[in-house]
């Protein structure tokens, strides 16, 4: 049951509102990564989607002001992981600042293209980035999918109300 909506509790659009709202919204949970100068590069996105499958094409949001951001702004090619609900640690791994994501107990493996591919993820593919698209204070990156491993055993990761949740039937 929903409730009808109160339009006079609305409030002025702004980045609190956005926020807000978007931890209403469940979302599955990605690690994007990439071959940086300096070595490998990741990060937490809940923002992947679905493009296209005629050519098959993903996209997915990165702040113009993350570390991994000069990496992916340069790279050719990203990994997309897709993790599984018994990877909430990794996940706030790649999404906290400052953290040693490839360090132990990470598992990962470079992989085609420089890609590093973490292990035991749900799925995985390797991307070559064809668009940057300036969208306020992010990227959208537009990446075909060149190939990749759905096989992975488990249930998907989201993201809801702020925290990694698994699903729940």
């Amino acid at each position: 049951m929903t409730a009808t909506p109160d339009l006079g509790a609305a409030r002025p659009a702004s980045s609190d509102l956005l926020r807000s709202t978007f931890r209403r919204h469940a979302a599955g949970v990605a690690v994007i990564t990439a071959r940086g100068a300096s070595g490998p590069v990741g990060f937490t996105a809940t923002s992947l989607t679905s493009v296209s499958a005629d050519p098959p094409l993903v996209s997915f949001g990165i702040g113009t002001g993350a570390s991994s951001w000069p990496a992916v702004a340069e790279a050719d090619h990203v990994g997309v992981h897709i993790l599984g609900e018994h990877q909430s640690e990794l996940a706030a791994t790649f999404a906290r600042s400052g953290a040693d994501r490839f360090g132990a107990p990470t598992g990962w493996r470079e992989g085609p293209e420089g890609v590093p591919v973490l292990d035991d993820v749900l799925a995985w593919l390797v991307c070559r980035i064809v668009g940057r698209v300036p969208a306020g204070d992010h990227r959208i990156v537009l990446a075909e999918v060149v190939l990749g491993d759905p096989s992975g055993a488990g249930r998907p990761l989201l993201y809801h109300q702020g925290r990694f949740n698994g699903l729940r039937d």
